[in-house]
């Protein structure tokens, strides 16, 4: 990421995440009830449930609330049914952005999507207009801070559980899977104690795109803010190397 660190990133995304604690979670617990309807409540039937739960572990979502999550996903026949659905457009200068949802009213998440890709100046597109820049990987990041272990001896339990690529940065590691193989590798790292900063699939850019107007970059932040607030948007991408 030229340069960039992909442990800051992730600390900065968690240190905005804490101040509004209860919208991350909100988000986890959506993705919680898709993946019991999908799969079951039983953790240790559904891989997807486990990708989750640990996911809501690494941002510091209690136990009993991952718990009451997965019983109401599993008791509650009038739960609302979530539908995902991605939309994808253009930012400032050109700058590829994908956002994914999980909405139980469509026309309510288009309607928001929209208004925030207008209010910053961009425009949604049609579907595959900007994902054919990105790769889908599973990453996973270690911050070295949090990691013990040798650098070769964290690359070779990663590439022996089926990791595509390891590199090592100035403040962590980060291995790279084939989405598939996503959920072996990250419990594989999880069964060797290893602390994991941020573990996902991911869509990765194939580059990366810089804004150098004072504007561009306002109107961009804008994007990302209003859609940051929007509770049926659960993940957004983009090539901007801010």
């Amino acid at each position: 990421m030229s340069g960039h660190s992909k442990f800051a990133n992730i600390k900065h995304k968690k240190e905005k995440n804490d101040a509004a604690k209860g919208k991350i979670f909100t988000r986890i617990g959506r993705e919680i009830a898709v993946a019991v309807k999908e799969g079951g409540a039983d953790p240790n039937n559904n891989r997807k449930l486990r990708d989750v739960i640990s996911k809501a572990k690494s941002n510091n979502m209690p136990n009993d609330t991952i718990e009451r999550s997965i019983k109401k996903a599993a008791g509650d026949a009038n739960a609302a049914n979530y539908e995902a659905i991605t939309y994808e457009g253009y930012g400032p200068n050109g700058t590829a952005i994908i956002v994914e949802t999980l909405t139980d009213n469509r026309n309510r998440t288009a309607s928001n999507v929209r208004n925030a890709f207008t209010k910053g100046g961009g425009n949604i597109g049609t579907t595959g207009c900007v994902s054919f820049m990105f790769d889908k990987k599973g990453q996973i990041i270690i911050a070295k801070e949090d990691c013990d272990m040798d650098a070769d001896e964290l690359m070779m339990i990663a590439l022996d559980a089926g990791a595509e690529d390891f590199a090592e940065e100035e403040d962590s590691y980060e291995v790279v899977t084939d989405p598939n193989e996503f959920s072996v590798v990250r419990e594989a790292l999880e069964e060797a104690g290893i602390v994991m900063a941020n573990a996902e699939v991911t869509m990765i850019p194939q580059t990366w795109t810089q804004l150098t107007s004072e504007m561009d970059i306002k109107m961009m932040n804008r994007i990302l803010d209003l859609l940051d607030e929007d509770d049926d948007v659960q993940q957004v991408y983009h090539n901007w190397e801010e």
